[in-house]
Parts: structure tokens; C-alpha cells; sequence
């Protein structure tokens, strides 16, 4: 670990532990190779309130995106407080899952995809790990159990569900559901697409980052348990109220060298909420 994840992470633990009812810094292993020791990896785990009658509530596990899961300052993403907040509310169990710090990476945007250190494999058995963690506590429902995943992570949470890659057949932990806002579906559609959960991907037309067209194909592929919903004019990062801005660090999207565009768009935040409300309320 070394010293500047440590202190980020520990900052991200006293700015948000008074906008959640419990926050509890955890530490479980992935599902690395068996040639080497497994990585270990940070969680920050928010305690739903107990229910009336005793019974364990569900949980869902938040995959960040490229960008890491903690904002410059060293406090967790806002995207990632504004959620567990918003999850909270209804009842869940919020896990944050940072695949980059245990790694010594803060950031993966501006790297090229095949020269990445942390790859889809990496974050897929981080995320098969969590289901194992999250089936183990007594305080969970693991019949209700569920991942949700933002751009690279709304990618693992594909590659997590897809019963074409082996560990995935093989993982006893399986999630009642998955949700994916827009993630890059060309890896797990070339794989070929077959969910082992009801998924929701959650697009935006005018993605110039992780284009939508291969989602409608992956959406296509997976057949009924997959539903997708795409919003007009909206860029990557729609679900946010930051003004849109170019990003020319990132060497990767739908016109590699030219930048990407990204962020929030009003109408879309508000309609892909609803439609997450919706989906969650079945399960």
C-alpha cells in the first residue's frame, strides 16, 4: 500500500462518514491467479438501517469508472456519495469497491487500453470477489444482491455477469441483478453476450467515449434479460450535474487522439433515475 493511497483513503473515510449511517472501511481479496498472492481490496462498506422486522437487507456493490473512485481532494467520488446516499434512502446496503489504489494506480482514463496495467480481467475477479464477500455477511439478503457499475466499471459489471467467461459459469455467488451506465460492451460482444442476471444499461445517444451502438448488439444478443434505455444528446457522464467539457487526455473513444466529451445532462439524470428506481423496486 503505499503512503498516498493510504492517506486518501482515510480521508475518504472522514469526509463522507457523517452523510451515511455507518461507514466502515473493509479489506477482502480479490480472485486473483493462483500463481500469486491476491490482491487485497479496499471497500467502503455502508450499513443499511435495520429493518423493522430483523430480516438482513439487500446490497449492491458500486464499480467506479476509469477515473478511480476518489476525487482529487481524496474523498470518495461524488458520484459514488451521491448514490450511496440515494440507495441508503431505499433501503440498501451500499459497498464502494476500489480496484485501483490496492494496485498503485489512481487513474486509468489516460492510458491507451491495450497498454493498461489493470485490466477487464482484474476488475471482472474483483467483482466476483465482492459477490463471495457480500453472500458471506449475515446482515445481507444474498438473494438480493446486486452490482451496479459507472463507464469502465458499468464494463465489469458486463464481464461479471456474462457466463461465457469460466470463473463467471463457476462463481457460486451469483447477483439477482446488474446495472450499467454507460459502459464500453464491444469486449463482452465480441465474447458473445449471455447474462447470468437481469441487466439495465443505461446509455447516452451522443456517447463519444464508449459509443452506444454495441450496447443495442449486446442488448440485442443478451436476449430478455437485458433491457436498455438511451437518452437523446446525452454524452458519457450523463448522470451528473457537471457542464459538459472535452477531454483530450484521453487517448480512447470513438475518434481515438480527438477527445472525448463528457458529463451531465438534466433531462437524463432524471429519467435514468427513475428507470433505476423502477428496476430496483422489482428486486
Amino acid at each position: 500500500m503505499t503512503g498516498a493511497w493510504a492517506r486518501a483513503t482515510a480521508c475518504a473515510l472522514v469526509i463522507f462518514a457523517g452523510n451515511a449511517r455507518a461507514h466502515e472501511r473493509v479489506v477482502f481479496p480479490s480472485l486473483d491467479p493462483p500463481s500469486g498472492p491476491p490482491v487485497m481490496l479496499v471497500g467502503h462498506w455502508f450499513a443499511a438501517a435495520p429493518a423493522a422486522d430483523g430480516a438482513p437487507a439487500g446490497a449492491i456493490a458500486l464499480f467506479h469508472g476509469c477515473s478511480g473512485a476518489y476525487d482529487r481532494q481524496g474523498a470518495l467520488d461524488r458520484r459514488m456519495r451521491d448514490y450511496t446516499a440515494w440507495l441508503h434512502e431505499r433501503g440498501w446496503h451500499v459497498l464502494i469497491v476500489d480496484s485501483f489504489g490496492p494496485r498503485s494506480e489512481r487513474e486509468i482514463c489516460t492510458q491507451r487500453v491495450g497498454h493498461r496495467r489493470i485490466t477487464m480481467t482484474h476488475r471482472r475477479r474483483d467483482a466476483l470477489a465482492t459477490l463471495d464477500w457480500l453472500a458471506q455477511r449475515p446482515d445481507v439478503n444474498a438473494r438480493r444482491i446486486g452490482l451496479l457499475g459507472w463507464s469502465n466499471g458499468g464494463s465489469t459489471v458486463l464481464a461479471a455477469t456474462n457466463v461465457r467467461h469460466p470463473d463467471v459459469a463457476a462463481s457460486i455467488a451469483r447477483p439477482a441483478f446488474a446495472v450499467a451506465f454507460y459502459p464500453g460492451c464491444e469486449a463482452e460482444l465480441a465474447r458473445g453476450y449471455e447474462p447470468d442476471a437481469p441487466l439495465l444499461l443505461l446509455i447516452g445517444e451522443a456517447d463519444d467515449w464508449t459509443p452506444p451502438a454495441p450496447c443495442h448488439r449486446l442488448a440485442d444478443a443478451g436476449g430478455p434479460d437485458v433491457e436498455l434505455e438511451e437518452y437523446p444528446h446525452a454524452y458519457h457522464g450523463f448522470d451528473s450535474t457537471a457542464p459538459v467539457r472535452v477531454r483530450r487526455d484521453v487517448p480512447n473513444g470513438a475518434r481515438p487522439g480527438q477527445g472525448v466529451h463528457v458529463g451531465g445532462d438534466a433531462d437524463a439524470l432524471a429519467r435514468s433515475r427513475q428507470r433505476l428506481e423502477s428496476f430496483l423496486a422489482r428486486y
